[in-house]
């Protein structure tokens, strides 16, 4: 039986909207409950909508049921937009897992029946029928029908440590200090969230105070949330280059020039920052040479402003061999080492030991691929998410052998707090 494809109708408009406002205020225009706002350096981008969905359960062993599943898409270039449990590297390393999300969803992809994309001042339209790309041509062209001005109350929220964060590290360190392999763990702390927030105001609040590599916010698969990603798990691009740029190695920023110079020094002769920042870059390559040839480190141990924290950070790089595609690099490059530990499948069982609960989207990403072959995933820190009538904050630490609790649960707070002074409490009623 021969399948019947559609083509994306496409308009190309210009604007002088700021695209931060445009895309919180399509998010809210209730014209699709499901979608996915993502900021890719210069371009930002939204969709709508569901014309196919792809869930991927537990016990996957590999993600070459994507690529099948894409290969039997309905509609030319086709963008897919979604995310990835922090549990589905656990299964793809064939450790035990848990259900990430409540129904055991590990990646949840869509391709959407709408999209506006915005860069350069200039907006590209895109639906799959006249009467949504009419809907669009409406909506992004009168800002004053759904546009509203920033609320200024915050929901305020205590960082201290309610949940045991310290003795887990403690706990961890005796790990770390034991005869197995373990050299590193990152192990995370909830936030509670009293009450529930209006996330596109969030979203546009926690944008303006920060300084992410990519930034997302969605209401998808069950799961609504937004974040200030400090760094991408993986970028492939259409010339088959696959590159991550991992951080490790944290200071704060207290918004004093002489003062965060000094931390950032500081950090850069800290041996245990400066070690735990090399064994990520380390295993980072050791990643990437699964699937690459040619790998190299482009950048090492710069210090990346991430809102208010400093990271010591590095680039890696390869070339995707001719046999292996996007999503064999995606797998093997996820979860990021960054918010997992070395190795990563004696760190899987570790976490899921000390935290209690599957992390779910937390230390998961938010992703983008397309059919020109590229593929950017963030990862997903400096979030809120609202799930399952709950809501809360996650951050965490690197814990090496240097460790020492107290400066863990303190880094986990200097984390917490480039979203936590931004959360925009729901409309009452």
């Amino acid at each position: 039986m021969t399948v019947e494809t559609v083509d994306y109708r496409e308009l190309r408009l210009s604007s002088t909207e700021d695209p931060l406002t445009l895309m919180a205020r399509l998010a809210r225009s209730g014209l699709y409950d499901q979608y996915t706002v993502y900021e890719n350096g210069p371009e930002w981008s939204y969709a709508g909508g569901t014309l196919a969905t792809f869930r991927l359960a537990t016990n996957a062993r590999d993600l070459s049921a994507v690529e099948d599943w894409l290969a039997t898409l309905p509609v030319t270039g086709w963008r897919v937009y979604g995310w990835a449990a922090f549990e589905l590297g656990a299964a793809l390393a064939g450790a035990e897992t848990s259900d990430a999300d409540g129904a055991g969803t590990l990646l949840h992809l869509v391709v959407p029946h709408v999209e506006v994309r915005v860069g350069g001042g200039q907006l590209l339209l895109r639906a799959t029928d006249p009467d949504r790309l009419e809907q669009l041509v409406q909506l992004v062209g009168a800002p004053g029908r759904t546009g509203a001005p920033e609320p200024t109350e915050r929901v305020s929220v205590p960082l201290n440590d309610t949940g045991g964060y310290r003795d887990a590290v403690a706990t961890a360190l005796t790990a770390l200090h034991g005869p197995g392999p373990l050299t590193k763990v990152i192990l995370s702390r909830r936030v509670a969230v009293p009450v529930p927030l209006d996330l596109p105001a969030t979203y546009i609040a926690g944008r303006r105070a920060n300084t992410p590599a990519r930034s997302f916010l969605l209401n998808l698969g069950g799961i609504h949330a937004a974040g200030f990603s400090p760094e991408t798990v993986a970028e492939v691009t259409g010339d088959r280059r696959v590159v991550s740029r991992p951080l490790a190695g944290t200071r704060a920023r207290t918004g004093s020039p002489d003062e965060d110079a000094r931390l950032r020094a500081d950090l850069l002769a800290d041996p245990k920052e400066v070690h735990e920042h090399a064994i990520s870059v380390k295993l980072a390559l050791e990643d990437l040479a699964l699937v690459c040839d040619d790998t190299y480190t482009a950048e090492y141990m710069t210090v990346e402003e991430r809102g208010t924290v400093q990271h010591l950070a590095s680039t890696v790089v390869g070339r995707l061999r001719d046999d292996r595609t996007p999503w064999q690099a995606f797998a093997a490059l996820f979860p990021a080492v960054t918010a997992t530990g070395i190795p990563k499948t004696p760190a899987y069982a570790v976490i899921r030991e000390l935290e209690g609960r599957p992390r779910g989207l937390y230390a998961g990403a938010v992703l983008t691929h397309d059919a020109t072959g590229t593929l950017d995933a963030a990862l997903v820190l400096r979030s809120v998410f609202q799930q399952d009538g709950h809501c809360w904050l996650q951050a965490g630490a690197g814990i090496v052998r240097q460790s020492h609790p107290t400066r863990e649960h303190e880094e986990t707070c200097e984390k917490l707090r480039s979203i936590a002074h931004h959360l925009v409490p729901a409309p009452k009623g």
